[in-house]
This record gives C-alpha cells, structure tokens and sequence, in this order.
C-alpha cells in the first residue's frame, strides 16, 4: 500500500510503510547512510503529516519485514494480543499520540495496552513526537523488575556499577567496584565487559564478585557480559550466574550476526532460572542494544534504524528482562553523527521500550570521534532522569578504559540523584545506611576508615 501527501503544489509518495517510516524519521547519519532517510525537510514532514493518518490496525496487516522470513515478525505477530490492542484498535497513529499525552491516559492504562503494541506502531508514534512529548509519556510508564532488589519504582533510578578493565586484572576490578560501591553505585548491578571470552576468565570474575556479595550481603546482582553461550556454559559448570547477558537486534539476520536465535536466547533464559537465585523476583535477563546494529549487520532490509531498534525490545520483551541497556552513543558517528541526535535517540529509546512494557536504562555515552562532549551527556542524563529512566551507568571517571568510550561517573549519578530527588533501589539503599555510606536521606556519608566496608577492604582485596 502506498501512501501520498501534499505540501502546496508539491505531492510525495511513499511506496510502502517501511518507506514511509523512514521518511518521517528525525535526521540521524545511519538512515542517510542506508540511503533510507528523507531526502529535505519538506518531505520528512510530508511523511509525518501521512504517517499521523495511518490506522494503527495497519501494522497489523502489513508487515515490514515478511512474516515468512523473520523469526521476530512472526515473535511480533504471534504474541500480539487482541484483547489489549482493543482499546485503542479505533485510533490512528496521530490520535495515539494525542491519547498518550491526554491527562487521562495513566500508568493503569499504559499497562493495559502494551501487550497490543507491536514495536512498529510504538515507533511510527514516537516520529510525531517532540522530545518533550517523549519524556511526558515514558513518565508515565514505570516498568518494575527484581531479582535482589527492585529496580523501576517511581521516583528512583539504579545505577549499573561498571568496573572494566583491559586485562580482566581481577584487583584492579575490584578497587574500582568498591570505588563505585564508596558513591552508592551498583544497585542496578555489578556488570563487567570482559576484555576476554575465555570461560576460565570469566568464571574467576564471576566467582569474585559472588565471594564479595555473601560477604558483606550486599542486595544486587552480578553479571559478566560475555556470550550467551559462553555464560550456559558457565552455568552448566557450576559458576555463581545472576543475570544473563546478550546483545540482541531487531531482525533475524541481525540476531545471526550476533551468533543468536530466539530459541538460544530461550535455553539461556530457562538455565538463568533453573539456578533460583534470585531473592525477590526472578527477572534475571539483561540485554542490550542499539540504534545502528542492523544497519552495521548489513540486515535491516530498508527499514530506518529507529524501528529496527525497537522491535529488539519485542525481543527482550519476551524474556521478563530485569534490565534493558540502550548503549546509545556507542555505535559511532557514522549512525547517531552528533550530541543532537544521540539525545533524541535516548529519549526515543527509552519511551519506546518502556511502552512496550520493557524495564529501560542507558548507557548516556559517545566515542571519541563523534561530535559530541560530556555536556551533551549532562544534557541527556538530565532529561531521561525526568523521564523515569530505570537505570544509568557508573564508570570511574566516566571514561572506559577497556572500551575505550566516555559514559557517565559515580559523580554524574550523585548530582541527578540530588537536583531531581531520586532514590535508589530500597533494597540496596538501606544496605548502603547500614553499612554508613549514606544517611537515611540517602545522601553519602564523609568517608571514614572505620565504616565497615573499607574496614575489611584491604583484608579481602588480599583474598582476591
């Protein structure tokens, strides 16, 4: 079905809903560089002006990528509910931007809807709106997840501790956990990016981290970022396994490239809880993801970066994640080119995801050769801050040395805490005021050799 708008004396076709997507996408590098993105402005506000009229009930009907080829249209296609979608099967993608920003639209009714969402009507909305729409909406929606804590509650934001380094050197990722466990970080989790896949590597960092929990009986969770098969594996042979990690996309092929299918995704999910070892909840995947992937994959079959993105979260959707990571800078300039374009993304992300029902964080972060700098990320911080963000991420310096990204600090955690008043998970926090790291406020306490964390400090670090 094609689509057409007028603009004075000028009329524009889109040959297809894919097309017409893409065209109403805001300006980002990696559409222009799959020569998929409107070719002026006029013609992406044609799209959108088009795009506002489309019945949400199209995307139903007609799907971007063949249901017969793609393992995650027929996910999207198959776990669509009737009876959630029937609220709003009357409406078009224009009038469910106006429904979501009614005053009368809240978190019940958000809750409602979203397993009647696909990823493609969720992003086509999320094109008619302004940043300031995006933030409103998401608000709404807190999605709450627990595995040792509870992440997601209204009014808090968890961070995730990441504490790499470039040679897995066991203590040097140790100080920087208790450096970042010192500022109150780490409720989200403790999650390192190995610079190795070697299972005896990872296993040893696994292995630190649990001797670290049980002895200080500290609320959180562990997670080493390796594949997915790698952390079966692990499992299989004993290791201390909490969160299940696995960077996922939005198609099929893309999913490939990452050496995954949904049927691995779901043997790792169902080896996750054959261990039970969670303590509150049983939300123990973690995934990530980012606008590009597919693109970079060679596997987004014309469809614009955005929407490839978000049908991952139909993705993770399936799985009951305990965190989901938008890493929305990292992919490079040659897909999100400036600080402009990486806090649109943010905030489409995560109001996307979080519609969709998914518990969404960020890694706020840029590479070294995008126009961007660390104001950007202040900016971005701030605004998904407001927007309800679950959780960010906690580097010493805000500056990976492994990854060789800049992200955001222990620091940068504590001022959106302060200026927007943000708890952390209450689980965590009232270990943090027994260990007297924080006040009942949640503020931090001055540093003292006689708290019980550093206490023992040197005598464990002599352990690892």
């Amino acid at each position: 079905m094609s689509y057409t708008e007028t603009i004075g004396s000028r009329t524009y076709r889109f040959a297809d809903l894919k097309t017409l997507l893409a065209k109403a996408s805001p300006q980002r590098s990696g559409d222009q560089l799959a020569g998929v993105a409107a070719a002026s402005e006029e013609e992406r506000v044609a799209a959108r002006m088009a795009l506002a009229q489309v019945p949400l009930r199209t995307f139903l009907n007609e799907a971007l990528i063949p249901y017969e080829s793609d393992e995650v249209t027929r996910l999207v296609i198959d776990d669509h509910s009737p009876q959630a979608f029937a609220e709003i099967s009357h409406l078009t993608v224009g009038d469910f931007r106006n429904w979501l920003l009614s005053s009368t639209t809240d978190a019940d009714a958000l809750t409602r809807i979203a397993a009647g969402l696909t990823p493609e009507m969720v992003a086509a909305v999320s094109k008619l709106m302004r940043n300031q729409d995006l933030i409103a909406a998401a608000r709404k929606r807190p999605v709450i997840t627990r595995f040792r804590n509870t992440v997601g509650l209204p009014g808090h934001m968890s961070v995730r501790l990441q504490p790499n380094h470039p040679t897995d050197d066991v203590k040097g990722i140790a100080a920087s956990m208790l450096d970042g466990l010192m500022y109150g970080c780490g409720d989200a989790m403790i999650g390192i990016n190995p610079a190795s896949d070697n299972l005896a590597a990872i296993t040893r960092l696994l292995l630190m981290i649990d001797d670290f929990r049980l002895r200080y009986q500290v609320p959180t969770q562990s997670c080493v970022l390796t594949h997915v098969t790698n952390t079966i594996a692990a499992i299989e042979k004993g290791a201390p396994v909490d969160l299940v990690f696995q960077s996922i996309a939005g198609t099929e092929k893309a999913n490939a490239g990452f050496g995954i299918s949904l049927a691995l995704l779901q043997e790792a999910y169902e080896a996750g809880l054959s261990l039970n070892r969670g303590t509150v909840g049983n939300n123990l995947m973690y995934f990530e993801t980012g606008q590009g992937s597919a693109l970079s994959a060679d596997a987004h079959f014309g469809v614009d970066q955005q929407t490839c993105e978000v049908r991952a979260y139909a993705v993770a959707r399936k799985f009951n994640p305990f965190l989901v990571n938008t890493v929305v800078g990292f992919i490079g300039p040659e897909y999100l080119y400036d600080g402009k374009q990486i806090t649109r993304a943010g905030l489409e992300d995560h109001f996307c995801g979080k519609l969709l029902g998914v518990p969404m964080g960020c890694d706020i972060c840029y590479t070294n050769h995008a126009e961007a700098d660390q104001d950007d990320m202040d900016n971005l911080l701030t605004l998904l801050g407001v927007a309800g963000i679950n959780f960010i991420m906690g580097i010493p310096g805000a500056d990976d040395v492994m990854l060789n990204y800049q992200s955001t600090s222990f620091h940068d955690a504590l001022y959106v805490r302060d200026v927007l008043g943000l708890r952390r998970a209450p689980e965590f926090e009232e270990w943090l005021e027994s260990m007297q790291i924080t006040d009942a406020r949640g503020a931090l306490l001055s540093a003292s050799p006689h708290q019980p964390l550093l206490e023992g400090a040197n005598d464990w670090m002599g352990t690892v």
